[in-house]
């Protein structure tokens, strides 16, 4: 155990950026996520198609390759954003294909007369949306999305193999340097893990309390 102990310091600066990658790309996720999903089930048929393309192409597409593409493929398009964004931009790609399933299937549940009832009360789609729709959708998909970011924080890992220094990539370093603690290594690490996925069950749990619809 003393490993961990003698290497605390460089595990919480690990810990602290496997909580910056998934508090980002997380929030970046939701927010395109809902705007997918809003076109997905919006009446512009354009714009319908075009969401259903990107979510079978980006849901088809294992995340290791988008990581690959977005971090070999914007530089040769003269962007360099260092390691931090490349990876939380493919994160935020594929995750928000699931965020918007999600939020579908939510918006799917909600009875058409709450539309029909916002559109004769003078709103435009956009406007039933956001004031009426979407609220009571995201009530009804607190677990569903809960699990969407679960399944984030354990997607974080595969940083590792471009550049950050998360947990699992101080995991390999540790290995390396004290493979006879192998063990203390992976319990110290799944640890750290299994914390942020309590986090955030219990902060689903709440939530879908709160917002419960009878």
């Amino acid at each position: 155990m003393e490993v961990l102990i003698d290497n605390a310091g460089l595990l919480a600066e690990a810990f602290g950026m496997t909580l910056r990658l998934l508090l980002v790309a997380g929030l970046l996720s939701l927010v395109w996520g809902t705007v997918l999903a809003a076109m997905r089930v919006g009446p512009v048929r354009v714009l319908s198609l075009a969401g259903g393309l990107y979510v079978t192409l980006f849901r088809n597409t294992p995340l290791l390759i988008i990581l690959l593409l977005i971090f070999f493929g914007l530089p040769k398009l003269g962007i360099t954003w260092g390691y931090f964004w490349p990876n939380v931009i493919a994160l935020a790609l594929y995750t928000s294909c699931f965020v918007c399933e999600a939020l579908r299937s939510g918006v799917n549940s909600i009875p058409l007369g709450q539309a029909e009832a916002s559109r004769s009360l003078g709103m435009t789609f956009g406007q039933s949306m956001r004031e009426v729709i979407m609220p009571q959708a995201f009530r009804a998909v607190v677990p569903p999305v809960a699990s969407v970011l679960i399944a984030l924080t354990k997607n974080t890992s595969l940083v590792a193999i471009f550049g950050l220094p998360d947990l699992t990539a101080r995991m390999k370093d540790l290995l390396t340097d004290h493979a006879s603690a192998l063990l203390w290594i992976f319990f110290g690490v799944a640890l750290a893990y299994v914390l942020i996925v309590e986090v955030i069950s219990v902060i689903a749990t709440l939530l879908e309390r709160r917002w419960r619809v009878a």
